[in-house]
Order: structure tokens, then sequence, then C-alpha cells
């Protein structure tokens, strides 16, 4: 049996805690941002996802005009840096709602460190950052969705490993991502499972016919 639930019913508040309770695991963008003023802000988006392969796309969602969103649109650029373990307090306190003036970063004690081709900092903490410029922002009712060409990536080299074709790319167990689920919980990495997909080809029952 099934609970049938209307969103014009419930309204968007019990509707948005829902959706978020149910759409999860969700990863986080932690989006550096500057103001046309010069202050530097860090604040943690958890509809984060790749949004195209070539060119390289990601895209977070702001919820509401929130400062990030509101320094993209000044600038047209921002930083994603990957929000790991170790990260996890300072994550939430970069949530915090600090007026504008103030930077998240000397606030909850995080190194800013120099981006390589965009003017918004890196977390120096984070292993991983994805320097965008802004493609295209998208109102979408209460929210919007914030597209960033990836113009540059830094990423620390401890956290690479070589498998045996001879490919080096970022290891998961040394990323430590955390993910955002419902309320006020997250979740670390737990058992990694790994399976290969099945060519239609080599499908049971596959005759060959195409």
């Amino acid at each position: 049996m099934r609970t049938d639930l209307k969103p014009d019913e419930m309204g968007s508040g019990p509707f948005y805690k829902l959706l978020t309770s149910v759409v999860v695991p969700r990863p986080i963008a932690w989006v550096s941002t500057r103001s046309a003023d010069g202050v530097d802000n860090l604040a943690p988006h958890s509809f984060f996802t790749v949004s195209c392969v070539d060119p390289p796309m990601i895209q977070f969602t702001s919820v509401g005009k929130k400062d990030s969103l509101r320094n993209v649109s000044q600038t047209r650029e921002f930083v994603v840096c990957l929000a790991n373990e170790p990260m996890f307090e300072k994550i939430n306190a970069t949530g915090t709602d600090f007026p504008a003036r103030i930077s998240e970063f000397s606030s909850v004690g995080l190194t800013a460190e120099a981006s390589s081709v965009v003017a918004p900092p890196r977390v120096a903490e984070s292993p991983v950052a994805l320097e965008c410029r802004l493609h295209a922002a998208i109102e979408l009712g209460d929210s919007t969705v914030v597209i960033g060409r990836v113009v540059h990536a830094a990423i620390e080299e401890s956290v690479f490993v070589t498998d045996e074709r001879g490919n080096s790319l970022p290891d998961i167990r040394r990323l430590a991502p955390l993910a955002r689920l419902g309320r006020n919980e997250w979740s670390r990495m737990g058992e990694i499972l790994e399976i290969t997909r099945i060519p239609y080809q080599q499908w049971p029952g596959h005759f060959g016919d195409d």
C-alpha cells in the first residue's frame, strides 16, 4: 500500500522536505564566488550534478536569491569544490546566513587559495576544485539553475590511483565525499559496489538480430 501525496495540496514547504528526503543521496557543490565588491563567498548547495560532457558543464540550483547566485550573476564566475568528510563541520558552517559583506572563508577558518583561471578562490583544504564560467542561469519558479562551463580543474595528486589499464583517476575512497540526505542528515561513503554493464549482444536470449 502506498501513500498518495499531491504537491498542490501539501504546499511547497512540506513537499520540498518530502523531495529532499527521497531524492537521496545528493552530492554537494561547495560553491565559491566573489561579489562585485570583492567579497569572497562560500556556500554548500545540495542540488548539484553534471550538465554536459562536451563541453564540460556542471550545475547547481539556488533556492531563492542567495549570495552565490547574486555573485555569479554579477561576475559570471564560480568555483565548485569537493565537499569532503574531513571538512564536514566547516561545510555545514558555511551554510550559515552570514551577511553578504562577510566572507565565510575567514569566518569558519578556511584557506582561500587563488584559482588558476577565474577570480573566485578555491578552498585550499578541499582536494578538488572545478573553476567555472557562467553558461546559463535558468529561473524555475522560486529557484535558479546555474550552469557553468568548467574551464579548469585542480585536483590533489594524492587522490589519484592507477588502474590495471594504466588509467589514472581520482579514487572515491581518497576523495571521501559527503552527501546530503533529508532533514539535518548527511552521509559518508559506505560500502562501494562495482558491476559492469552487459552489452545487448551478450544479453541472455539475444539472437543477433541487430
